[in-house]
């Protein structure tokens, strides 16, 4: 039997030991280290590919962050997400790519420059196109690589060396080739069209840029008088009034009785008396309203439809700055908010104004600056999205892209079987000028792969278009564009199609269906296996973060402050399959706990070593055997390998899955419960012991332990666990290009082992749940007694009773015989092999604790019953976000399991007062 007694008085980290290999701070320096770390791995050449591999490949490219950018929340957790699978995929071997690189960002990116210029005193027009334009690269030289430095301290371990641009000469040519062909194919034209319009940015905006609001309005009535003498005026609706001065028509629905009298007649557009048709088209509403539908088809996209079924004139009411044209008479060059205001004042004065509501309706903003949207028509570039919409369906539906989590599928689905065709013009100067120039003698629109000279038709001189593509064009092509396409590379040859796409769900539309359209058009094949849509980044409330509300959490603060490891870890930790993933700095800061808790258990590992070293691992047997020639190994050192083997499967199940999550769960119950809470206080007697064999073959197995954590946890906190190898005796290389751990399928465990070890652990858990449950005082010394059926676990008992007492805060702990009966006083926990006691006589007052728990069950009821209504109500069900109902439901099992103890504890004391 070992002495316990003397292990107990050895704390974690204590620097007693034959020898100390190491220095070792008592805290991981953080600040000082991650970037010497990083510059290590960085100058060893460690995350670029070696030329040669040839076994499978496993390729990331990073979703650009914009030039103008610097490091925020999404970035961080898109970036952690990725670098856990790529150090991951590195460490099992595999030829792995991460290619970063950052875009252009044609609308933020001019408009920061532009306000630079402006304190200045500087307008761009006043420097021009290509002085503005130089203005820009020399903003982007300067301060372009921010975010690159930045995703350099989260530990983003990107091949730097392949880094690109959206707007390098490599990806500009691949933009050049994919429009020349696309409109060669018929798939890219010219043509009026009503679009989205900021006024301010002063450019068109894509539909999926457009982001919508709900805001209060008001729905006003307005009198639209009949042009014959007598005739009834109709009554229209709108929320727009000021757009009446573009209308064409006023629509009725076909089928409706009230205004057939109307059709085929005029009415007069009021205040400006213009005179307009009747007409009858099947999209009216006959429920919205009064059933007329004023027909704008210069200012709405649906009644621009109605006007090209209806061959009607468009009529420009606002142009591109938001102020009225000279069509609006008298309101012309009034902003629409302005003209809004004096048009129902005058339509009130003539009697026009039949009445108004209050309206709470959705309005469409630019995604950048805020400002309402104003439907347009202009002449534009656009792509034929259907064609290349069935090929991305096609690809996921049949397998070869799949989409985690799943259920972001039908979305996906239903976005590309409506798409519309894609503006992808932009009125800037900054970003991939479009390919066409424009005949000014004859008109011929000429696209093409050179500058050309003259018109081919006509050889006229011809003007280059002023528009450039939309910057989601560019990133479209970013998969194949980076590794060199057009041209045909070796890494095209090798890493296309890439293996995995980590990003936001928000951009599935903006960016990830974009791709597949691109990529499965110019290269064939789909650009990802796999796109795992990530949740997006809330505060502790699961609000957006916004300047505005003051709740924005600044990712460097939280790096400068806790480290990269802690900041990963959590959001690795929170990365589920939800929509939101709440973060606080409390949570980071508990995470840096863990961080500690592994610095201090790698302190004691290598301090209490002696002379074992890396090279004596070779006689370890990690499958948890004995080896021939060495001594059996003890009962720790078994069920710490069976327990270590059990999580390194469960490791890389999870990373294969892409459960981060669950990842860093499994990971760190396994560090801090078993390895450091457990296995290093059970073997503290054998290595301080006598028995110098023993004591030797329990530090093997504590070092080979020790190193194999490192390499599971590794992918996630690299630097401290980096750090803490570079300190093992005799380690070789970095830790970074160790292999992972374990190997696929659920291995063998040690049942003996785990079930004895898994004893020793019920004991200790239960007599703590029960201090909980029934309110005793944590410095009581409470006596203990285990009923055990099997004879043996009372023998292991004997042997770490000194141990457990400790764990336990217990004054006393004994075996009792099978018959033995339950003391009176006592309340029990019930387990497979037997049962607990702990007496509570002179701990606790039987009616005092009584009266708590029972107003503890009279909450939980209370609080159990609210959660009960929610969740048996059909519309809180289908209104309330996925992840509200979620945590209604997690919490109403919380307080079933609180409840259950509760009721639990009150019998049992009930029992005794009896």
């Amino acid at each position: 039997m070992r002495n316990f007694s003397r292990a107990a008085l050895t704390p974690l980290g204590d620097s007693r030991g034959d020898v100390a290999h190491m220095d070792m701070d008592k805290n991981f320096n953080h600040s000082l280290l991650e970037s010497q770390i990083y510059a290590r791995w960085e100058e060893a050449g460690l995350f670029t590919p070696q030329p040669g591999q040839t076994g499978p490949t496993f390729v990331i490219v990073i979703p650009p962050p914009n030039v103008t950018g610097n490091l925020h929340m999404g970035h961080a957790l898109d970036n952690t997400l990725q670098d856990i699978l790529i150090r991951y995929h590195r460490m099992r071997g595999d030829d792995t790519l991460w290619v970063p690189g950052t875009d252009h960002a044609g609308i933020a990116t001019q408009a920061v420059v532009e306000r630079a210029l402006a304190l200045e005193g500087i307008r761009r027009e006043e420097l021009g196109r290509e002085k503005f334009v130089e203005r820009i690269w020399a903003w982007k030289k300067e301060y372009g690589g921010n975010i690159v430095r930045q995703l350099r301290r989260l530990g983003a371990s990107c091949d730097w060396s392949r880094e690109r641009f959206t707007l390098d000469e490599g990806l500009s040519q691949a933009v050049r080739e994919v429009f020349v062909r696309l409109y060669e194919a018929g798939l890219i034209y010219r043509g009026d069209y009503i679009i989205n319009w900021c006024p301010r940015c002063l450019t068109a905006v894509a539909d999926i840029e457009v982001e919508h609001e709900d805001r209060q309005g008001n729905l006003y009535y307005i009198r639209y008088p009949g042009v014959d003498p007598g005739a009834a005026p109709l009554i229209v609706a709108t929320t727009r009034p000021e757009t009446m001065f573009g209308d064409t028509a006023v629509a009725i629905h076909p089928q409706d009785p009230r205004f057939q009298a109307h059709l085929g007649k005029l009415a007069l557009i009021p205040l400006i008396n213009r005179a307009i048709p009747v007409i009858a088209d099947d999209y009216v509403d006959p429920a919205f309203g009064t059933g007329a539908l004023k027909v704008t088809p210069g200012h709405d996209p649906n009644d621009f439809q109605i006007g090209r079924r209806h061959n009607l004139p468009v009529v420009r009411a606002i142009d591109e700055r938001g102020r009225l044209t000279a069509e609006a008479g008298l309101y012309a060059g009034l902003d629409r908010d302005e003209a809004r205001r004096r048009v129902v004042e005058d339509l009130e004065k003539v009697g026009l104004l039949d009445r108004v509501e209050p309206l709470k309706h959705a309005v469409g903003v630019c995604y950048r600056c805020r400002s309402v949207i104003e439907p347009l028509v202009s002449r534009q570039w656009f792509v034929r999205t259907a064609p290349l919409a069935q090929k991305a369906l096609a690809a996921v539906r049949e397998g070869r892209t799949r989409l985690i989590p799943a259920q972001w599928e039908k979305t996906y689905f239903d976005w590309l079987e409506n798409i519309r065709d894609w503006c992808v013009s932009r009125q800037l100067w900054w970003g991939h000028r479009i390919p066409a120039w424009h005949c000014q003698s004859c008109g011929e629109t000429v696209v093409s792969r050179e500058d050309p000279t003259l018109c081919p038709k006509c050889q006229g001189p011809l003007e280059r278009d002023p528009d450039v593509l939309d910057t989601w064009f560019s990133s479209g092509l970013w998969p194949f564009s980076v590794l060199g396409w057009p041209e045909a590379t070796a890494d095209l040859a090798r890493y296309y199609p890439t293996t995995v796409l980590v990003t936001g769900f928000d951009i599935l539309f903006f960016w990830v269906a974009r791709m597949m359209m691109m990529g499965l058009w110019v290269m064939g094949e789909a650009p990802f296996q796999t796109v795992v849509l990530h949740p997006l980044v809330r505060d502790a409330q699961g609000q957006k973060m916004s300047k505005s509300k003051g709740n924005v959490i600044d990712p460097l603060s939280v790096i400068d402050v806790y480290g990269a490891d802690a900041f990963r870890f959590t959001l690795a930790a929170q990365a589920g399959p939800s929509r939101d993933l709440k973060l606080s700095e409390s949570r980071v800061a508990g995470y840096g706990k863990f961080i500690n808790k592994l610095w201090n258990a790698a302190r004691f590992t290598l301090t209490n070593l002696g002379p074992v070293t890396m090279a004596d691992l070779e006689r370890v047997d990690l499958a948890g055997g004995d080896r021939a020639g060495q001594p059996p190994q003890s009962l720790p050192d078994r069920w710490i390998l069976s327990r270590l083997a059990q999580t390194a499967a469960r490791c890389r199940a999870h990373l294969d899955d892409f459960a981060f999550d669950r990842l860093a769960d499994e990971l760190y119950h396994f560090v801090w419960d078993e390895f450091c809470d457990w296995y290093l206080e059970l073997i503290k007697p054998i290595i301080f012991g006598e028995d110098a064999t023993a004591s030797q073959a329990t530090r093997r197995v504590l070092l080979a332990a020790l190193t194999q954590v490192l390499a599971l946890a590794h992918p996630l906190i690299p630097f401290v666990t980096e750090e803490i190898w570079s300190k093992i005796p005799e380690a070789q290389g970095f830790l970074l290009t160790q292999a992972y751990p374990g190997a696929a399928g659920e291995p063998e465990a040690d049942g003996v082992a785990v079930a004895q070890i898994g004893f020793l652990m019920d004991i200790t858990r239960a007599t703590r749940s029960i201090r909980a449950d029934f309110g005793v005082p944590p410095g009581a010394r409470v006596s203990v007694q285990v009923k055990a059926l099997d004879p043996a676990l009372l023998a292991l008992l004997a042997e770490y009773a000194p141990l457990l007492l400790r764990l336990m805060g217990a004054e006393s702990l004994k075996g009792v015989p099978a018959a033995a009966p339950k003391p009176q006083d006592a309340a029990s926990a019930a387990l497979a092999w037997g049962e607990v006691w702990v007496p509570l006589g002179g701990h606790i007052d039987l009616s005092l604790e009584i009266s708590r728990l029972t107003k503890e069950a009279a909450q939980l009821n209370k609080e159990l019953a609210r959660a009960r209504d929610k969740l048996s109500n059909e519309a809180y069900l289908q209104k309330a976000p996925q992840e509200v109902v979620e945590e209604t439901r997690e919490r109403e099992g919380e307080m079933v399991k609180r409840l259950t103890a509760v009721e639990g504890a009150l019998e049992t004391l009930r029992g005794m007062t009896s």
